[in-house]
Parts: C-alpha cells; structure tokens; sequence
C-alpha cells in the first residue's frame, strides 16, 4: 500500500505527496499531459525536442545542471506517444532547489535560436543513430504507419522525417510550450524524506505564482477497426531475418487491458513461457522472441516480434507462431500457468515499489489515468482476471485481419 497525500493549487496544478522515511532522498517529478499523439501530422517529434529544449536552460537559470549537481543531485526525462515525464533525485534537505529548478522551466524556458540550433543537431543525430544506422532501428518507422492510418500513434516518437526537426521555427516551437507546458496540463509528484506542510509551503512559493495555460481538450481521430491483413517486407542489411507482428488491442484505461497483459506474459514472460519453450528451445526456429503490450492511453498494440535462427524459412517461422496463438485461442491458460504468471505480476509490483522514483513516476501516471490510489488497486485487477477473459480477449485480438505483419530480411550476400 502506497500511501500519498494530494492537493491542487488554484493554477490547476495537481501535487501528490508521498512521504518514504526509509530513504534519505526526495524525488520530484513532473508529468507533462503531452506526448507525440499531441503533434501536428506535418510538425512531429515536437515533444521529444522538447524534452531535450527542457534542459536548455530557463531565463533564470542558463544551465539546469549544475546547481542540481552542486546539491548532489541528478535528473532525466522520458517522451512517450502519450506523456512526457521529467524527475530528479536529490538529498532531502536540498529539496527547495529542485522547485526552484522545476518551477523555472514551467514559468519561462528560455527560447534562444541557439538553444533550438543545439537541441535540433542534437535530435537529429539522435534520429540517425539509432532510428536509420542501427540494425532493426527502422522498425517502428516502418510498423506505426501500416497500424495506423488515421491515430497519431502513425508516428513515432522521435517523429516522421528528419525534415519536421530541421524546419522546426523558434516560434512554433514556442506555441508549442505555451499550449503544453503549463500547470493545469502537469501533474507533480514529490515523494521520499518529505512531509506534506513543507511541500505545500514550497509548491506556493514556486509554482502557485505561475500563470494558468490553455484548456487542452483532445478531439483525436478514432482509428478505424482494421479490415484486412496488412504486410510489408524490407531488406536491409541486418545479421538475420527477423518478424513483427502487431495487433489492434484496448487502450490502458479499458479493463480488458489486465487480461491481454496477463496473455503477453504467458506468451513471453521468461525462459518457462510458452514462445520461449516452443520456438526457442524445442523447435529452434528463433534466436528470440517476445510479446508485449504497448501500455498505449488509446487503443494500442500488442505486438510479437521474434530474430529468426539463420536458415530459417521465414513462413515455417510465421507458421510457428499463428499455432501458439491459436493455442491461447481455443484452449484456456491452465490454473497453475495463471497462477504462475499473476505471483511473477505481483512479485515485480512489489519490487516495483521498492524505488523512490518508480513510485513518484507510477503515482503520476496513475492520477493521468484517474486517480493515483489506482496505483494500490492495480495488483487486484491483475489477480481477478479469470481463464475465460483471456480466452475472449485472445479471440479477440489474434486475427488476421487485425495485424500488420513487418518481414525484415536481412540482405543476401
């Protein structure tokens, strides 16, 4: 049980204490309603350069770093299709400089041409290692677009083309700020050695002065049920053929989520599950192969992709696949394998909650979802899924016509 106090100031911006006397050090972290889904189709990857922008420098403060390091401090962001998530860590007595830090940002980045030009190279770079000149780098460039045909999840992160970051101008990206990056659109978790009254005097002093942003309402388009089995087949010059599969499923706010979940790690969650014992070790068509669950906030994907064994012929592999899934499909999962996989559930949750900062992150997620004591309820949702749910969620799910299948073939000597 997590226990966590919460409270908004008249901005909109809402503050979830959680007090951890275990740990001498306190977490702030600030989630951003705003991910990749939030782009125009014609000026994506916003949200990834500014999670790059974000470290720039604010107008008070020319370089965040150094006074977080001063104070033994240190600090990341993650961009997602849905979200994007700033923290730090730092000792519990210089918790004041991480408001101030946070606070400074939200209230006025500062926007120089330098700073864009920097960040800018900086993501492009980024964009070419590991997205063009890294083997397997280009899949998701090439699987969003065959999924989606009208849902901004069509793009990835790090966004379409080159071409959008390099002809990105100060004053969009400005715009962009100015919609997204405003307390009634932030959720702040301060968590570890802190007690509610020191936060809320601290969240007065710097964020309450900070002025209220733009009511953001979505109105994204719907994406459409898929109708026909859909496939691309590449070349490139990777070490071995490998598959992707990908399959509409429900979004992370709907209930059926915990059963397809749950599906995924019966499929793949380590060395006894099913893919892992078939196709590796028995039939050794695969080097490797997993299933997962995207976690998406719309509809999403469940996807199975596996690095075939040199050799092998890429439909006896697709083959091998389509009988594991139809397995899941027409027998239900036996009671000790469901046991087996809601205690491995249970037991990462647990561990899970160990980490200062893998509690502020999951409280904040869990209030963008609803509400943050989702965080205490998440294990039962996961215990009370029942053979049967899995069952339809799998008849559901694992059908032709709902896929995009991406061949990636490693180029012929």
């Amino acid at each position: 049980m997590i226990d966590f106090e919460r409270f908004e100031l008249p901005n909109g911006l809402k503050v979830i204490v959680h007090q951890d006397n275990s740990t001498p050090l306190a977490c702030i972290n600030i989630l951003y309603n705003v991910g990749a889904r939030d782009e125009a189709p014609e000026q994506t990857g916003f949200a990834h350069l500014f999670e790059h922008l974000m470290f720039g420098g604010s107008v008070n403060i020319p370089n965040y770093d150094e006074p977080l390091q001063r104070v033994g401090g240190e600090n990341n962001a993650f961009t997602t299709n849905d979200i994007t998530n700033y923290y730090l860590t730092l000792p519990a007595e210089n918790l004041e400089t991480g408001f101030w830090l946070e606070s400074d940002r939200m209230l006025s980045l500062a926007f120089s041409e330098k700073s864009l030009e920097v960040q800018r190279n900086v993501v492009i770079e980024e964009f070419k290692q590991r997205y063009l000149n890294q083997p397997y780098g280009d899949v998701w460039l090439l699987l969003r677009p065959m999924a989606y045909k009208v849902h901004p999840y069509r793009w990835d992160t790090i966004g379409k083309e080159i071409a959008h970051i390099e002809n990105a101008k100060i004053q969009d990206v400005k715009n962009f700020f100015q919609r997204f990056y405003c307390p009634n659109n932030a959720i702040m978790v301060v968590a570890g050695n802190v007690e509610l009254e020191e936060v809320k005097v601290l969240a007065e002093k710097y964020f309450a002065p900070i002025p209220k942003g733009p009511d953001n309402k979505r109105n994204l388009p719907v994406e459409p049920a898929q109708q026909e089995a859909r496939s691309l087949t590449v070349e490139r010059d990777v070490p071995v053929d490998a598959i992707y599969k990908a399959y509409h499923m429900c979004s992370r706010y709907d209930k059926e989520y915990y059963a397809v979940d749950l599906i995924s790690d019966v499929l793949s969650r380590g060395n006894s599950s099913r893919l892992y014992n078939v196709l590796v070790k028995d039939k050794q068509l695969f080097s490797d192969i997993h299933a997962y669950v995207m976690g998406d906030f719309d509809k999403g994907l469940f996807v199975i992709s596996g690095k075939l064994v040199a050799g092998v012929d890429m439909k006896t592999a697709e083959a091998a696949i389509a009988v594991e899934l139809n397995k899941i499909k027409t027998e239900p999962v036996s009671a000790d394998e469901l046991t087996k996989v809601k205690n491995k559930m249970e037991s990462s949750h647990t561990f899970g909650e160990v980490d200062v900062l893998n509690k502020a992150t999951n409280l904040a997620i869990s209030e963008l979802l609803g509400d943050a004591n989702f965080i205490n309820k998440e294990v039962e949702k996961y215990l009370a899924v029942t053979q049967e749910e899995m069952m339809t969620q799998a008849n559901q799910i694992f059908r032709d016509e709902n896929c995009s299948t991406l061949y990636y073939m490693s180029k012929k000597k």
